[in-house]
C-alpha cells in the first residue's frame, strides 16, 4: 500500500494504526514504530497533525487569521512533535558500527555527561538532564564510538517518555549493541510538568538508575561508577 492508493482518503494515521494491530505490536507513546511507515507518509502525518493542531487552537479560541504570532503555529508544532522532539518514534534507529574488543579491555569505561532532551508523557511537558553511562567490556564485548552513545540517548529520549522506563528502554538497547559484562546508567533530570505547572517547584530534579550484569552483583564496582560521576550541587 502506498500513499496514492485508491483509499487514499483514509487519515494517514489510520493505515499505519491497521498495520501496528495487525502485526499485534504497541503504539505507546515511547515506542517506535518506523517499521510500519511507508515511504511519503511521514510527510502526510505532518500534514495531518497541522491540521489536528489547528483545531485545538480554534477550540483555545485564539484568532490564528488576525494573530501574526500564531498564523503559523500548526504547522510549526506539527513539525516540532514530528520532526524534532518525537522524532525518535518516527525514524530507525542509527547506524551503529561496532568493532571486536581486539586489545581485550575490561575495565570500566563511564561516557558522560550526555544531554538529555525528552518530553513527559503525562503534559508533553519538557524533560531536560544529564546521563551518565557505565561499562564494564569483556574480550567478546562490541566496541562504539562515543558519539554513538549520545546517537542512542537521542533516539530513546526523542519521544514522549516516563524517566523510570526511559532508561530501562536505554539500558536495552545498549546491551543488545554491545553485549558487555555489565552496565550502569545514572539519569538527572528536571521536569517542567513539577516546575512549570502543577507544585511549581523549579529546582526539583528526578535521579534514577539501571543497573546490569556485574554492577548488580559486585557492590565494590557499582560504588566506584557512582564515585566517579561529578558530585551534585
Amino acid at each position: 500500500m502506498t500513499p496514492d492508493t485508491p483509499d487514499a482518503g483514509i487519515p494517514v494515521s489510520v493505515k499505519i494504526r491497521e498495520r501496528i494491530t495487525a502485526a499485534r505490536k504497541r503504539a505507546h507513546a515511547n515506542d517506535n514504530i518506523a517499521q510500519f511507515l511507508q515511504p511519503g507518509e511521514l510527510e502526510l502525518l505532518l500534514d495531518e497533525v497541522e491540521a489536528k493542531m489547528q483545531g485545538v487552537l480554534d477550540s483555545l479560541v485564539i484568532d490564528t487569521d488576525n494573530d501574526h504570532n500564531t498564523n503559523n503555529t500548526a504547522r510549526r508544532v506539527a513539525k516540532m512533535y514530528l520532526l524534532e522532539v518525537f522524532k525518535g518514534r518516527y525514524v530507525e534507529p542509527p547506524t551503529i558500527t561496532e568493532f571486536p574488543n581486539a586489545e581485550h579491555l575490561n575495565e570500566l569505561m563511564i561516557v558522560g555527561p550526555l544531554t538529555v532532551r525528552s518530553a513527559c508523557s503525562h503534559h508533553f511537558c519538557p524533560v531536560m538532564g544529564k546521563i551518565w553511562i557505565g561499562i564494564m567490556p569483556n574480550e567478546h564485548t562490541n566496541v562504539i564510538g562515543l558519539s554513538k552513545y549520545a546517537r542512542l540517548v537521542d533516539w530513546i529520549m526523542n519521544r514522549p517518555q516516563i524517566q523510570e522506563e526511559a532508561v530501562i528502554q536505554l539500558a536495552d538497547l545498549i546491551m543488545e549493541k554491545t553485549q558487555p559484562d555489565g552496565l550502569a546508567i545514572v539519569m538527572e533530570a528536571s521536569h517542567f510538568c513539577m516546575s512549570w505547572r502543577g507544585v511549581r517547584e523549579p529546582d526539583s530534579k528526578m535521579i534514577n538508575s539501571v543497573m546490569r550484569g556485574v554492577f548488580l552483583k559486585d557492590s565494590a564496582l557499582r560504588r566506584e561508577f557512582l564515585s566517579l560521576l561529578p558530585r551534585k550541587n
